[in-house]
């Protein structure tokens, strides 16, 4: 039987992410992934998953060396933000310049960053890569963990992650339930669209008494990643149009803010929930990213979430003689549960301030979102959150020298 130090279930970005850095610690890692990755090819149409990779997240990036992968291949930066809000014409703008940032973040299709992980990886003799390979059964002793894949490969580690997502089988396994689950009764409708005008490098959002609907920037000026958020029925509804009438509601539900949507891609729509795992860590055992915690997509923030998960663990970890060991994985739930509940909260905070129907609750969002707009301060703390530089951050996602990846 093999032994590792740590076992990741699941080889998304955040699982990936948590194998590169706790590869820097010089402890040896089995990845295992169910699903081959599909290749990246710069002629590729873009894929209609995408995240909004904040600075905090670049900074890990960075640090591993994984920064330079990504940004040879497909990501577009966008200095400014644009919100307004459904029945009244108040708008929020916000730009990097006024917080002296290059930019507010950068729109990648989850491809690329899954790409570049993998690409990150191979160069890592610490890192066991096993794929495609499913995990049959667990079982838990007092000082490791020991794994049977369904191949018949047997493995055992200090410490098992589970970053196999929100379905988690090992989550479920361990008997960890979710102690909150918020089913918001809507559906994400994401596609890839062509407009009439460029997307000026700008990340737009409207309100929607439905849902919100983000227009995100891609690489080609005329092009964006979309996500409508609608309540069930309408997403429902917004799917089973025909091509021409869907570019013809999408265009109205954004009030030719770039012009006619002149072409779309294929569409898809996942249901959204916002759920938080009774507990993050059991003896032996550790979530992060969605095996964890989901969110509302409204502030693109899951996935930023996600590998704040991973790098806090890494770094927690660094200098223990056993990975595995209870106290040390408690301390990586304390730091980060808070934040991610909090998190989600804000984000149904925001859900039902604006999917409200009651009149004087609209007059409140428009005078909100002009005080906003108005008060430089306020605007800069907005910015600095959503960049993800504020609050308690592993010193990997702080950028800070000396926690870069040393090849």
């Amino acid at each position: 039987m093999k032994s590792f130090d740590v076992i990741i279930v699941g080889g998304g970005m955040v699982g990936a992410t948590l194998a590169c850095d706790l590869a820097r610690q010089h402890r040896r890692v089995a990845l295992i992934e169910a699903r081959p990755p599909q290749a990246f090819k710069p002629d590729d149409p873009f894929d209609l998953r995408v995240s909004a990779i904040s600075r905090a997240s670049q900074h890990i990036f960075e640090g591993l060396g994984v920064w330079p992968l990504i940004q040879a291949k497909r990501a577009q930066a966008y200095d400014r933000m644009t919100v307004w809000e459904n029945d009244s014409q108040s708008e929020i703008r916000f730009d990097a310049a006024d917080i002296g940032e290059p930019d507010l973040g950068h729109i990648i299709e989850n491809r690329v960053i899954q790409t570049a992980l993998l690409e990150k990886l191979e160069t890592l003799d610490e890192v066991e890569l096993l794929c495609p390979e499913r995990v049959k059964d667990i079982e838990y002793e007092e000082d490791q963990v020991q794994l049977e894949l369904e191949s018949g490969r047997q493995f055992s580690a200090r410490l098992l992650v589970a970053a196999d997502g929100a379905r988690s089988w090992v989550r479920e396994q361990a008997g960890i339930a979710h102690s909150v689950i918020r089913d918001y009764d809507q559906k994400a409708v994401v596609c890839v669209v062509q407009t009439e005008q460029g997307h000026e490098y700008t990340a737009w959002q409207r309100f929607l008494s439905t849902g919100p609907l983000a227009f995100l920037p891609l690489p080609d000026r005329h092009y964006s990643s979309i996500v409508w958020s609608a309540d069930t029925a309408v997403a429902d509804e917004i799917m089973a149009l025909d091509d021409e009438a869907f570019r013809a509601a999408l265009t109205q539900a954004f009030q030719l803010r770039l012009g006619e949507v002149i072409w779309t891609s294929e569409r898809a729509a996942f249901p959204l929930r916002g759920t938080q795992a009774g507990a993050y860590v059991k003896p032996r055992l550790a979530l992060v990213g969605d095996a964890a915690h989901t969110i509302h997509p409204l502030a693109g923030q899951g996935v930023n979430l996600g590998l704040l998960d991973a790098a806090t663990l890494a770094e927690v970890l660094k200098g223990e003689r056993d990975p595995g060991r209870f106290l040390a994985l408690r301390r990586y739930e304390r730091m980060r549960r808070g934040d991610n509940t909090a998190m989600m909260y804000g984000m149904e905070g925001f859900k039902r301030l604006f999917g409200s129907r009651v009149p004087w609750l609209g007059q409140l969002r428009g005078l909100g979102l002009n005080m906003v707009d108005r008060i430089p301060l306020l605007k800069r703390q907005f910015m600095i959150q959503a960049l993800g530089l504020a609050g308690e951050r592993p010193l990997i996602a702080q950028g800070l020298r000396g926690n870069r990846y040393e090849n």
